[in-house]
């Protein structure tokens, strides 16, 4: 998989991509990660990759010329036709489904929005997704961006050191996950359930999936709906 982000602050994205399940993807050849300032794409010497809106308001937004030479770029090198995701508070609300659906594609590309957003030209006319990660207002899209890509990533084979790591996960079945337990086996009086010790398979599978149903119920039962 190929991933490009374009941004108005790339040095956020130097330590994220620097360690971990970043980094070990990148290293196994498993995916390949560009990160582009949309001020690289500016003609003027200030680098000016934002201005006033039309009609008044408050903040500034993103011009769409460098947003959409980036975009053109990118896809120029690659020779491919990517998908363009805008991270937005205004996209649909990124979920598990949300990333298996992404992990399969070849190319993505993220435009991480900032100021009062962006001109609505790059919405109606470049983008083919947008994506937010919650009711909530950030700063800009990079955090989101690295949540996404984070979560795409852990789905790809090769990148996780165990396969079955991300098909336990809470979500990937539209469960919440099992509580697990590790050494040792009494902490302080607390004592790791009898079962998992049994060393019955069947009758662990089973206990794991009972736990998920009670655990959704409790917390998330809005899940279970869904089911």
């Amino acid at each position: 998989m190929k991933i490009d982000v374009l941004t108005l602050f790339p040095q956020m994205f130097e330590a994220p991509f620097s360690f971990g399940i970043f980094k070990r993807a990148i290293d196994n050849g498993v995916v390949e990660i560009g990160v582009h300032n949309i001020r690289d794409y500016t003609h003027d010497k200030h680098h000016t990759a934002d201005d006033t809106p039309y009609g008044g308001g408050a903040g500034m937004v993103l011009k769409p010329g460098p947003i959409f030479e980036a975009v053109e770029d990118i896809t120029s090198k690659s020779g491919d036709g990517p998908d363009v995701i805008l991270m937005t508070p205004q996209g649909r609300v990124f979920n598990q489904a949300i990333a298996q659906e992404l992990s399969t594609k070849k190319h993505l590309v993220f435009i991480c929005g900032h100021y009062e957003g962006e001109d609505e030209r790059v919405r109606e006319h470049l983008v083919n997704d947008e994506i937010s990660i919650g009711d909530y207002v950030l700063t800009g899209g990079e955090l989101p961006a690295m949540v996404v890509i984070d979560a795409v990533l852990r789905l790809i084979p090769g990148v996780l050191g165990s396969e079955d790591s991300a098909k336990d996960d809470s979500h990937s079945e539209g469960l919440l996950e099992y509580p697990q337990y590790t050494r040792p086996e009494d902490f302080r009086g607390w004592k790791v359930p009898e079962i998992l010790l049994s060393g019955d398979h069947a009758k662990i599978a089973k206990w794991h999936r009972e736990q998920s149903l009670k655990r959704t119920q409790e917390r998330r039962p809005e899940l279970l709906k869904k089911e």
